[in-house]
């Protein structure tokens, strides 16, 4: 294990491969306390609070608090701004721009707060939009937003919000929350995947002031934006991908900007006190033979130019001992079975959709086996809303006919997450 400034970075594989195999897998493993040296960063809170029509009474009031909450909760001199969305964007506070945290702006912003009121449609991609111009306009080190939504993302179409998610890239950290019992997961999940964020379900309204609340305390425990993971690769090397896997299920392999010939970063985001593992997978070249041991990838954690941490050594050796080369490591395992899970319920869901319900059967089947196996208490508990956990351990399951169309959006928020290994709780 390496460390440098408060980051530390691990690695876990097994290093051995059998005569002919050019593939090598391993977990980094990333961590930081969360302490930073010097002053405390610079930072930038855009909040967007879906106004559309089906907001009304409950959830509007609702909202309107926890904003208010998270407003309140800034320290001074933290540049905010507060956005209403429907099928367009418009400011709430202040009226162009973004103003600094103080005592008279944020009861400024209560004030204009209170006046939000439920209307029209829903364009997320537009909410975006806005939330991007502010927050690039901006030089804070920390760049952060909230997204609230209570529906579908009706006045907008896929590949106008993936191309909106496109330009927003690594520009802020973007957390998406869905209010009530009408809202669409697959939005969400593209927002907190492209915007290195989190996506959750809410399906009672009340739980707002508490959600916002531990979100702007996350916020303004952020200690370092702009981290990335810098990956070196041998000559005729390549990486194959470079995924999350722990606490979310992201793929990072098309985001690599190029270093060198061999080298490049993979950006992660803003860190606070947290640690994340991610799997990468490296194809190395063909010349090698039984006794050979060469570096299959280095791995280190930057900021710019600046190194957090280094001496990630992913190594690899031919052996002609079967006992060595069939070996997986711990880490590498436990992980494939938490993407299993999660890509069966994703294939279950898509069935279900579809009509298929035999087909939906059998995927939830394996993933509450995988669930029961690696000890996942809550995603039993969101399966047996969807289907009728027969016998978990044996992949039993029936489809129900009473399920709820939001159980099925939190399933689907679910899959998205993995448990750490070793489980911590």
């Amino acid at each position: 294990m390496s460390q440098s400034a408060s980051f530390e970075l691990s690695v876990d594989h097994n290093k051995y491969l059998p005569e002919g195999q050019r593939v090598i897998d391993a977990v980094i493993s990333v961590s930081t306390a969360g302490q930073r040296r010097g002053a405390a960063p610079t930072a930038a809170q855009v909040i967007m609070i879906d106004c559309s029509s089906s907001m009304a009474d409950g959830k509007i009031v609702e909202a309107k608090r926890a904003t208010t909450v998270a407003v309140d909760m800034l320290n001074d001199g933290v540049a905010f701004a507060i956005v209403a969305g429907t099928e367009t964007a418009h400011m709430v506070y202040p009226s162009a721009g973004m103003v600094t945290a103080s005592p008279a702006s944020k009861e400024e912003a209560r004030q204009a707060i209170r006046k939000l009121r439920a209307s029209g449609g829903t364009a997320i991609g537009s909410w975006l939009e806005l939330a991007n111009k502010l927050l690039v306009a901006q030089e804070a080190e920390i760049k952060h937003a909230i997204l609230l939504t209570d529906g579908h993302n009706q006045h907008e179409q896929p590949y106008e919000l993936a191309a909106t998610l496109q330009r927003c890239r690594d520009h802020f950290v973007c957390d998406s929350r869905g209010v009530g019992k009408g809202w669409a997961a697959e939005p969400l999940v593209a927002v907190a995947d492209a915007l290195h964020g989190s996506a959750r379900g809410l399906p009672d309204e009340k739980m707002l002031v508490d959600e916002f609340r531990a979100m702007a305390k996350d916020f303004m425990s952020t200690t370092i934006a702009n981290v990335a993971l810098r990956v070196r690769t041998p000559k005729g090397g390549r990486v194959r991908f470079l995924k999350e896997v722990h606490p979310h299920r992201v793929d990072l392999t098309d985001r690599r900007r190029d270093v060198s010939d061999q080298s490049g970063d993979y950006p992660t985001g803003s860190w606070g006190a947290e640690t994340r593992d991610y799997h990468l997978s490296v194809e190395l070249p063909a010349d090698n033979e039984i006794g050979d041991e060469v570096l299959a990838a280095l791995v280190s954690v930057m900021s710019g130019n600046t190194e957090l941490a280094g001496g990630g050594l992913v190594t690899a050796e031919w052996t002609d001992d079967r006992a060595l080369s069939t070996m997986i490591g711990e880490k590498v395992a436990h992980y494939t079975g938490q993407v299993e899970l999660g890509e069966a319920i994703q294939a279950g869901l898509s069935a279900m959709r579809e009509g298929r319900d035999d087909e939906a059967a059998a995927h939830f089947g394996l993933a509450a086996q995988r669930a029961k196996e690696s000890g996942r208490v809550e995603t039993l508990e969101m399966l047996d809303k969807v289907v009728h956990l027969d016998d978990a351990a044996s992949a039993q399951v029936r489809v129900r006919r009473d399920m709820e169309e939001v159980d099925k959006e939190m399933l689907t928020l679910e899959s998205r997450a993995t448990k750490r290994w070793p489980d911590e709780t």
